[in-house]
This record gives structure tokens, sequence and C-alpha cells, in this order.
């Protein structure tokens, strides 16, 4: 009979027992995660500074205070984690993968210095269905290029490929940061009545309310590649939305190494509105004053969206990405070294006695 053949050999077959089935069989390539590692060697050490060597390939990442001048008897160790949210669906549709890295950094480290310190280390978590070299290795560029922003070294990480678990050209993000600060140093510290509170501008809407971003998008029936409403000059809505989250590290550590700053407010996920009071004591609230005009993406997502201010403040960061609280006579001071570092400060307001809600806007946004 015509299929006594074939069938003759599936019996021997299974007689003889399974054929190999091998790990790449089943869709996870360890050549692959081999090679992103060679890849990705060059930049993980050009993060090097002080009580790191970053360099790959252990187990654990290894940092010695001690070298990077610390004094270990008196020094108080921060963590911080952070993802970069749905901002990772812009870059995953359009294939631009080289800033979401520095995004990373960027929430973890600007929460670290929030409580005074400096960032010493960084750690990522990057998890994809199928790993894709070329596209892991611009991520993790992008994660050392925000480790030299910030003067942390990127000691290591993991890369999980999980079949099943990602939709195809999915991926997601996780970072761990780890700096230190002096115990007598740590923020918040004196916070009061009087104190003012002064603005750094973000450089866009950095890493928090995407949800929303793209859903207007998609109700203007607009693609990320097309050209951008509110800036001309940008040459794609994707071009202008992945701009990378602004790192405030360089510019704030010498206000830190001054004792010039009471306490700091990072402004992410809540906006201006949840996050300053993060950074007062109770009774004291937080009057704004001098909110500076919505950049032109904020006033496009507004229009939009029909948010009322509140609702803006609670979602975006409305062009302020991180509040400083300085002591009256400090002030000078602060925005001289912050003007010298290309910042641009605005003056918000002061601190004042009261109850209830800590952030009362006394003017409106345009």
């Amino acid at each position: 009979q015509p299929l006594e053949g074939p069938a003759f050999i599936e019996a021997i077959k299974k007689l003889c027992g399974k054929a190999v089935i091998s790990y790449a069989d089943a869709g996870v390539s360890i050549d692959a995660g081999n090679e992103l590692v060679e890849v990705i060697k060059p930049a993980c050490k050009s993060t090097i500074r002080p009580g790191c060597d970053a360099d790959l390939g252990g187990f654990g990442g290894l940092f010695d205070l001690a070298a990077a001048g610390f004094d270990t008897a008196n020094t108080v160790l921060i963590g911080a984690t952070d993802g970069v949210g749905t901002k990772l669906r812009i870059a995953q549709a359009t294939k631009k993968h080289d800033f979401v890295g520095i995004d990373l950094v960027a929430m973890c480290v600007n929460d670290l210095i929030v409580a005074g310190g400096e960032p010493l280390f960084f750690l990522d978590y990057y998890a994809t269905g199928k790993l894709e070299v070329d596209e892991a290795a611009a991520v993790v560029k992008g994660i050392a290029e925000g480790c030299r922003q910030a003067g942390c070294g990127l000691i290591g990480g993991e890369t999980a490929e999980m079949p099943s678990m990602y939709a195809p050209g999915d991926y997601d993000l996780a970072g761990f940061s780890v700096g230190a600060v002096d115990r007598n140093r740590i923020l918040p510290n004196g916070v009061g009545v009087g104190d003012v509170l002064l603005g750094l501008s973000s450089s866009g809407i950095h890493s928090n309310g995407f949800s929303l971003v793209r859903k207007l998008i998609e109700k203007e029936k607009l693609s990320f590649e097309s050209a951008c409403p509110w800036d001309s000059g940008s040459p794609s809505i994707a071009d202008s939305l992945l701009t990378p989250t602004k790192i405030y590290v360089k510019c704030c550590l010498p206000l830190l190494k001054n004792n010039l700053l009471n306490g700091m407010a990072h402004i992410t996920g809540g906006g201006l509105l949840e996050n300053l009071p993060r950074s007062l004591p109770k009774g004291v609230v937080a009057e704004i004053t001098g909110h500076p005009p919505l950049p032109s993406v904020f006033k496009w997502m507004q229009q939009t969206s029909g948010l009322d201010d509140d609702e803006m403040l609670r979602t975006f960061n409305c062009g302020i990405g991180m509040v400083l609280i300085v002591k009256q006579d400090k002030v000078d001071e602060a925005k001289k070294l912050l003007q010298e570092a290309g910042e641009e400060v605005f003056d918000l307001g002061k601190l004042v006695d009261g109850s209830g809600d800590q952030v009362i806007m006394k003017s409106k946004l345009t």
C-alpha cells in the first residue's frame, strides 16, 4: 500500500524516541543574546565612573562607594525604579528606538536627585517575545547615553526573550538606579513658609500621559508619521513625541553640593498638583503665581482633549519638569548656577501657610 512506507518510518521514530527540540526551536536564541552582549559592551564601557568599571558578563555589577569618594559610615543609599510606559508604542510603531533608553534612565535618576543624592549606577531589564539584536542594541545604546548624561555607570542588565508573552515587535523596559547621599543632607529638609519655588523647563511630554496622547492622535485621525500639528519644524508627530525626557542631574548637583536646596519635586505622572505636595510638610501650601505659558505641544493637547487646567496639571508636566524649593536668600545663587548650566528657570511662586489642597494655582494656563 502507498502509505505503508511513511507509516513504518513514523513507527520507527516513535520507537526510537522523539527528535531533538532545542531552545531555539522553542523561540529563544542563546546566540542572539550573546551577540547582543558583544554589540553593547562598548556602550556600557563608555559609562565608566569612579566606583565602577561597567564591565559586563558577571553575575552581578559591583560598585565601590569609597572609590567614588563617599564616607561609607555616613552615606545613605537611594533606590529608584521606573519604566517608559506607552511611549514605547510610538517607538515600536515607527521603529525609532534610539531615545527611549534615555527616557528610562531619566525617569529613575530624576527621582533619585529629589532625595538629594547623586546617581551612582544603573541596571536595565529588556523583555521581548523575539530578540532583534539591532533593535535591542539601539535601546541599550540610548540607556548608555542617558547614563553618561546622569554620570552613572551602566553596570548590568537582563535581556529576557519570552515567546508568546509579547506580540511580534513588542518589548518592555524597566530601569533600576541607585544613588547616595550624606545622611545629614537628605531632602526634603527644612522646607517652610516663605520658601521660593523655581521651575525648570521640560523637554516636552517626557514619559507620562502617552495613553491619552495616543488616544488624541487617533481621535484626530492622524498617524505617528503625520506632519506635526504643534511643531512645523518637526519631521513628524513621532519625532516630536519621542523627544527624550530631560535629565536634571548635572544641572542640579552643583546646587545640592552647595547646600542651596531644601526640597525638589520631579513632575511626572500626576503632574504638578500631585507631585509637589510629596515634598511639602503639613500646613504648608504651594502658591503658584508664575506658571509659564504652555509649550505648543501641551496647548494642542488641551485644545484637542478639552481638559480644564486642573486635569492638564494632573496629567502632564505642562512645561515644568522639575521644581526646586529654595530659601529666599539663596535664590540668586541658585539661579546663577542653573543658568550657567544652560537651564531656563521660572519663578513659579512661594510657600505659604494653609490647609487642604497643597497646590493652589493663582494663574491660568495660557
